[in-house]
């Protein structure tokens, strides 16, 4: 409990995927947590848990509008700043590109205002997706990327390169203190099953007994990390001294391609689904590792401990609940696009 024990911490994103699960961590170890979230892509049911939890407040805001009173008023001393605030598998950022680019930009200077309003320490989460589609593997802090400015991912990977320099420049100016990760593809349990990633693609269509869509010829590599993992990385680079001022590199190195992935599914889950192919999406990176040494040397020997069959039978396990949970509709309505978060 004494880990995050006086910590007021406001989750921009609270009720989506890493946000949910960063809520609870932070409640396990006695912070007080102020979810903000649009509930575009987030989900109540991700909450519901903490109904009763008297540290916790729930704030139904877009964070590209002005941020409510009640944060700015200074009547609760924010310390923390954690902003997930963006959708971020390509279904659900494409929908609305403008939006998504307003708020990797106009809202991440928002919370960055109230950073510096409340003296509190802000952690961006960034995305391996400010690589592109690298030409550098694996891909270092240092590489600079091959991003298209103009293709249908731009509004999410230009968007999180203009959060990171909007960032950057606030701690330049000593106007705010700032930790940047660059997350690479996460993984576990209240990953939405529509969201497009790889992970929930496949596992969920196993489930239900549908066709495994695999894009591309299946040669695209992916390094997977497990929630409870990215969760320690991200509480050791919000507490790092050591960190900033430059973005460190969050994911598990343990590349594998998709057609290995999928293999794992089927046969963890004793699936009897075909494969079927799908062309490549546009822009789609075809490697996907992070170098995580700069992680190790400044988050006292940070690395992934989670094994992938460990981690997918935690993941498979909470799918099979939410089938029982749901409509079994939403299972057999995965879109046909390719996710690199």
């Amino acid at each position: 409990m004494s880990r995050a024990k006086g910590k007021v911490a406001l989750v921009a994103g609270g009720a989506g995927f890493i946000g949910s699960n960063l809520c609870d961590r932070l409640l396990a170890e006695g912070a007080e947590v102020i979810c903000l979230d649009n509930f575009q892509t987030g989900r109540s049911d991700n909450l519901q848990h903490l109904a009763s939890e008297t540290r916790f407040d729930v704030i139904d805001h877009d964070i590209i509008e002005p941020l409510p009173s009640e944060l700015r008023s200074g009547r609760t001393k924010i310390t923390h700043i954690y902003h997930f605030g963006c959708a971020a598998s390509p279904p659900h950022y494409q929908v609305d590109p403008e939006h998504t680019m307003l708020t990797n930009v106009v809202g991440t200077r928002n919370l960055l205002r109230l950073a510096e309003h409340m003296s509190a320490r802000l952690l961006l989460s960034s995305t391996s997706e400010v690589y592109g589609d690298p030409e550098v593997h694996p891909q270092r802090e240092d590489y600079l990327g091959a991003v298209s400015c103009t293709g249908p991912r731009a509004c999410y990977d230009e968007g999180k390169r203009a959060a990171e320099t909007l960032a950057f420049d606030f701690l330049r100016a000593k106007r705010a203190d700032v930790r940047v990760a660059r997350i690479f593809n996460t993984y576990g349990p209240r990953m939405r099953c529509d969201d497009g990633r790889v992970v929930s693609n496949v596992v969920c269509q196993a489930l239900a007994g549908d066709d495994i869509t695999i894009y591309g010829d299946g040669s695209q590599t992916r390094s997977f990390c497990f929630i409870d993992d990215m969760l320690e990385g991200l509480f050791r680079l919000m507490d790092s001294d050591r960190a900033i001022g430059i973005p460190v590199n969050l994911g598990n190195p343990d590349e594998l391609a998709v057609t290995n992935l999928v293999d794992l599914v089927v046969k963890m889950t004793g699936s009897k689904s075909r494969v079927t192919f799908e062309p490549l999406p546009v822009d789609d990176p075809r490697r996907r590792k992070p170098d995580i040494s700069r992680a190790l040397e400044l988050l006292d020997g940070w690395q992934p401990a989670v094994n992938l069959e460990e981690g997918l039978n935690a993941t498979i396990a909470w799918f099979q609940d939410e089938r029982h949970r749901i409509a079994q509709p939403m299972f057999a309505d995965a879109p046909l696009i390719a996710a690199a978060e």
